[in-house]
């Protein structure tokens, strides 16, 4: 996806992905195809639209070529490398990406990022630092004074693994889905968001991924349809798994019969049921209302905000303008408030009506006095329809003022 299809409004940062790190300290730009035209277009389009670009250091499978650049022999060459690259295209910052990050990593993970802190401040103290995060918790909270932001990458979340069952890519929550092999709660957004505040990291530091891509569960024996085709089935013989980008999804299983949406677990499927074939499948993947789900979340918890794992899987080029990038905009029309349109009167009734998306939840406070800390709840749970929403105020119509506000309720 070239630098020029970016809806620069839609952002406030740009993660480019991605520097590797090799053993010795040294980079390769060559594994992602990081071409410096790519980094010297990117850059210029993101500052002209006032916006931040930082590079990404790391991805799939890093943590040996971290392992050997954060040593005490190479640790200072990878810093200084990293700061030079930043420094030679005009990046932002750096975002990490050590992929896995297991226990033995701690003391070169906190070393690495304290050092890299310290070098980027030095050469300019408006340099960023982020990273993204999965595992270790408590890595990220002993050095969280070092980032910027703490993106969590809640996808990928699920396999056909043993003791495992067909589980949703990216849900919100678990629903109170348990694996039956231990009795443990099945992975979701809320889950790991809770780990890392558990941890001590501040809820603003923290972003949550949404993915723009799909995870196909296929074939498989054994299963409460054959093969796998619905969340939560168990099987004898594991399915296979692969992924389609969002157009691949739109393209070939855009059909409604085939759509469904789980409310508990907060997450999009489709659903394919072979009678008497084992080519069952089941995909897990995030439309605009899961678009729409996970902002509201991390509105209601506090987060810093959402990230979206990547730009160019959600990206339909085939398609009309206007609608290549529609995961974008859904997230981007999610972050706008929603918006009082006309307030009226019916007896002694004050309905208020607002702006909604499609099947997020609002609830209405009001207060009569503006400098009072409580709000009280008209309604709440009103689902949106995309459309303009009324709810009343009951007999408030001799209040001498009256204040609204409306919310996405957790």
């Amino acid at each position: 996806m070239p630098a020029s299809n970016v809806d620069y409004t839609a952002v406030s940062h740009i993660i480019h992905f991605a520097l590797v790190p090799m053993p010795d300290g040294t980079l390769s730009t060559a594994m992602n195809d990081l071409r410096p035209s790519y980094s010297t277009d990117l850059v210029a389009r993101a500052h002209a639209a006032t916006r931040k670009v930082l590079v990404c250091v790391g991805g799939v499978d890093s943590q040996v070529g971290f392992q050997g650049a954060t040593s005490i022999a190479h640790c200072g060459t990878f810093i200084t490398n990293l700061v030079s690259f930043v420094s030679a295209y005009g990046y932002d910052g750096i975002d990490i990406d050590w992929e896995p990050l297991d226990t033995g990593d701690s003391t070169l993970f906190t070393n690495f990022v304290t050092r890299l802190r310290t070098a980027l401040t030095a050469h300019n103290p408006q340099l960023l630092l982020t990273a993204a995060a999965a595992w270790q918790p408590d890595f990220f909270a002993a050095v969280q004074s070092k980032f910027d932001q703490i993106n969590l990458m809640t996808y990928d979340l699920s396999g056909p693994w043993p003791g495992w069952i067909t589980w949703f890519n990216s849900p919100v929550f678990d629903g109170g889905t348990r694996f039956q092999s231990t009795g443990e709660l099945v992975p979701s957004i809320d889950g790991m968001v809770n780990d890392f505040l558990a941890a001590g990291i501040a809820s603003t530091k923290l972003g949550i991924g949404i993915p723009f891509y799909a995870v196909v569960w296929s074939g498989g024996t054994g299963t409460s349809t054959g093969g796998a085709s619905l969340p939560r089935q168990t099987w004898a013989a594991a399915p296979a798994l692969d992924w389609l980008t969002y157009d691949e999804v739109m393209t070939q299983y855009n059909q409604p019969q085939y759509y469904h949406w789980d409310t508990n677990a907060q997450a999009a499927y489709i659903s394919l049921d072979y009678t008497g074939s084992p080519n069952d499948q089941f995909i897990s993947y995030d439309n605009e209302y899961a678009c729409q789900a996970k902002v509201s979340y991390a509105r209601n918890r506090g987060l810093g905000g959402v990230m979206m794992f990547d730009l160019g899987n959600g990206y339909r080029n085939s398609q009309p303008v206007g609608q290549r990038d529609r995961l974008l905009q859904a997230v981007k029309k999610a972050m706008e408030a929603p918006r009082i349109t006309r307030l009226g009167i019916t007896g002694q009734n004050i309905d208020v009506h607002f702006t909604s998306l499609p099947l997020a939840a609002y609830r209405v406070l009001c207060k009569s006095n503006l400098t009072a800390t409580t709000w009280h709840t008209i309604t709440t749970n009103i689902i949106g329809s995309g459309n303009i929403l009324q709810c009343s105020d009951t007999n408030a119509l001799g209040q001498s003022t009256r204040f609204y506000r409306i919310q996405t309720p957790p």
